[in-house]
């Protein structure tokens, strides 16, 4: 069997696309789709033509893999679509599954669409820093308008089939067998002369107005992003210029993106998330317990929100409190979250019940003994844990999974309390626990190889990105971060102002710098731990500026002041009492305040990031930098057009990273010296281990 089959139908010439598992565009389709076009062209029977994708879905997308080919050695996919443009008989593309990216823009070159009415159909370039690149930016403005266009490049979000039918981008819906009902459209549709062909189209709605509105809109949804801005460029010549001018144009700017450092960033987090689902040792027959109730200990911010993950699935769960009050003000706190969804259209006020009615509240641990896992969510605090742990170990039925939610505490620790330590496993959730990705899957000594399987297949099926990461304090994401913000409070101490030093990592593209952050998480936890290093440590109770704020009773945006004073919109303000605060801090210290400027600040915090992380890496507790990135990305809001933390530094370089780092006094971690001194990149090192 062929990449492209050519099946006659009569006076039909059915191309089926056999590229499994996603009919990707890649090597094989262009040649088997001309081939085919060629045939049907010579042969005189033939009077149209019908592709359509063999197995689950049309085309998927383009092999994003190609992209690092030479352009003469990419798959023609611009050739092939003007081919179809051009084309003297009727076309006809048959949509099942998905048309996304080169698989919209091959069927929007086809004279006709038909599909099946729950059949996806998109162009999400935006997402990997890329546009559409085959006349997508073209042709979707000429069919479904300038705005929805717009807002379907910009967001790179799908249609489905029935929405497509309404706005003229699918011809036809199919109800029944799509190759059937392909067919008998193609045939009433065979003698349709002149070919009514998209690129003639003229774009409706395209007003200056319009996309002035779009540039506006991407400085929030898009900021500091390439491709966005390219793609409403593109678009607008599609309003005001002939279809050649746009298709030309298009070509150089499709090669500007992909070029770019933030495409190649995407991209890099595109394959490392799917590579953070491998985990090296454990194979894809290792056996999954079958999870079908969960119990939670902590109905606070934290188990709530984790409860809701499970309950969001229909899996039911049994939350513990140690009061009723506590208890109450939980539940109550997660019916309110499911009710502002329902007020917000996300769903029926039925689907809140049904939610609410898989959840038993109780005071009483006993009822947790027939959970098939069970996750502890109380504060960092290694004696309750423990405590809470003996106790789990009496209750908990055999075989039950035991997982702690601490962000922090060494889980072996945890593990040693109860008889069964290959049971035991760190969930991390990040908060809001409910609506964030990320989930630090932490794997102790003892656990075993199916509690891990179990919980990153767990992970997949509350929608979360799972990671696995070793034993150590604050594992990966809070490890890195504990260097970060001690680094940000030094940069304070030696001149700069806190919200000089957020603005600098406002400016590489985070949301929020390290001191807003702090602000919004507490800054009494930051305070907490750091008290615990230092007793574990045995050092002298910390003293810092930032610890002097806490004790003034000031704890950060849930008492309206910590770094920063806080509106009742919780708009960060200076305060003048704690830049008074900080400055005779300074004093005291005997330390003469200098000016820092942004780049400094940013590379000392960002190369912060990037040693830890090195570390991280070479004591084996992530197994991979990309996984590193991941983390950072789900969990700590790095700008995924970055890449994450360890794929900017490959960006701006090892060497000149080690330099920095050097310069600003910090000592590059090992492995990272190594690499600067080989030339490499921690993306070599990574293949180079995957290889091993």
């Amino acid at each position: 069997m062929s990449i492209v089959d050519q099946i006659r139908q009569d006076d039909i010439l059915v191309l089926s696309i056999n590229n499994p598992p996603v009919n990707a565009f890649s090597p094989g389709v262009p040649e088997g789709l001309k081939a085919g076009l060629d045939a049907a062209q010579a042969d005189d029977t033939v009077r149209a033509v019908v592709i359509i994708g063999s197995g689950r879905t049309f085309v998927a997308g383009a092999d994003i893999k190609t992209f690092n080919m030479p352009r003469e050695q990419a798959p023609d996919l611009r050739g092939t679509v003007e081919k179809l443009d051009r084309f003297p008989k009727p076309t006809v593309a048959a949509i099942h599954g998905t048309a996304l990216g080169g698989g919209l823009e091959l069927a929007l070159a086809c004279t006709y669409r038909v599909a099946v009415p729950d059949a996806q159909l998109g162009l999400p370039e935006v997402k990997l820093g890329v546009l559409p690149g085959a006349g997508g930016t073209q042709r979707l403005p000429r069919v479904v308008g300038a705005a929805k266009g717009l807002e379907m490049m910009l967001s790179g979000n799908p249609i489905r089939g029935a929405e497509a039918r309404e706005l003229g981008l699918v011809d036809e819906l199919v109800q029944g067998d799509l190759l059937e009902g392909a067919v008998r459209f193609a045939r009433a549709h065979a003698d349709a002369r002149p070919l009514p062909r998209i690129s003639e189209r003229s774009v409706e709605g395209g007003s200056p107005e319009v996309f002035a509105a779009a540039r506006e809109s991407i400085k929030k949804t898009h900021r500091g992003q390439l491709s966005p801005s390219l793609i409403i460029d593109l678009a607008e010549m599609a309003a005001t210029q002939p279809f050649q001018t746009g298709w030309e144009a298009e070509a150089e700017k499709f090669m500007q993106a992909k070029d770019s450092p933030q495409s190649r960033g995407l991209r890099h987090i595109f394959f490392a998330e799917r590579e953070s689902a491998k985990i090296p040792g454990l194979s894809k027959d290792t056996p999954t317990l079958d999870i079908r109730s969960v119990g939670i200990i902590g109905a606070g911010t934290m188990g709530g929100g984790i409860a809701m993950n499970f309950l969001n699935v229909g899996i039911p769960v049994t939350i513990v409190e140690t009061a009723q009050e506590a208890l109450d003000r939980g539940l109550g706190v997660i019916r309110r979250n499911y009710e502002n969804s329902a007020k917000k259209g996300r769903m029926t006020m039925e689907d809140v019940e049904k939610r609410m009615a898989l959840l038993t509240p109780t005071l009483n641990m006993e009822d947790l003994a027939d959970a098939d896992i069970i996750i502890e969510a109380v504060f960092e605090n290694m004696d309750v844990k423990k405590e809470i742990f003996t106790k789990l170990d009496a209750i908990a039925k055999p075989g039950a999974i035991l997982a702690t939610n601490t962000s922090t505490l060494d889980v072996n620790e945890i593990a040693s309390v109860t008889g069964r330590p290959e049971s035991v496993i760190g969930l991390h959730f990040f908060s809001p626990a409910n609506v964030m990705k990320l989930l630090e899957i932490v794997r102790a000594d003892k656990t075993s190889d199916s509690v891990l399987a179990t919980s990153m297949a767990l992970a997949k099926k509350i929608r979360k990105v799972g990671v696995v990461v070793g034993v150590c304090d604050g594992f990966v994401g809070n490890r890195m971060i504990h260097r970060y913000g001690d680094e940000a409070r030094k940069i304070v101490e030696e001149g700069a102002a806190p919200q000089d030093v957020d603005a600098s990592m406002n400016a590489l593209g985070l949301p929020m710098g390290p001191f807003q952050m702090s602000d919004m998480a507490g800054l009494d936890i930051g305070y907490a731990i750091r008290q615990h290093q230092a007793k574990v440590r045995g050092e002298p109770k910390p003293d810092g500026w930032l610890d002097r704020i806490v004790e003034r009773g000031r704890k950060g945006q849930k008492t309206g002041a910590g770094i920063y004073d806080y509106d009742e919109q919780r708009k960060p303000r200076p305060n003048d009492e704690m830049e008074e605060l900080i400055s005779s801090y300074r004093a005291e210290k005997g330390i003469t305040p200098r000016e820092i400027s942004q780049e400094e600040s940013t590379k000392r915090l960002a190369y912060s990031l990037v040693n830890e992380g090195a570390k991280i890496l070479e004591e084996g507790i992530a197994q991979r930098a990309g996984d590193i990135d991941v983390i950072y990305i789900y969990g700590y809001g790095f700008p995924a057009y970055r890449g994450g933390p360890m794929q900017y530094a490959d960006e701006m370089g090892l060497q000149n990273v080690v330099a920095d780092l050097e310069k600003y006094g910090q000592t590059p971690a090992p492995l990272l010296r190594r690499l600067a001194e080989e030339g490499k990149t921690f993306a070599q090192y990574d293949a180079e281990k995957g290889r091993a």
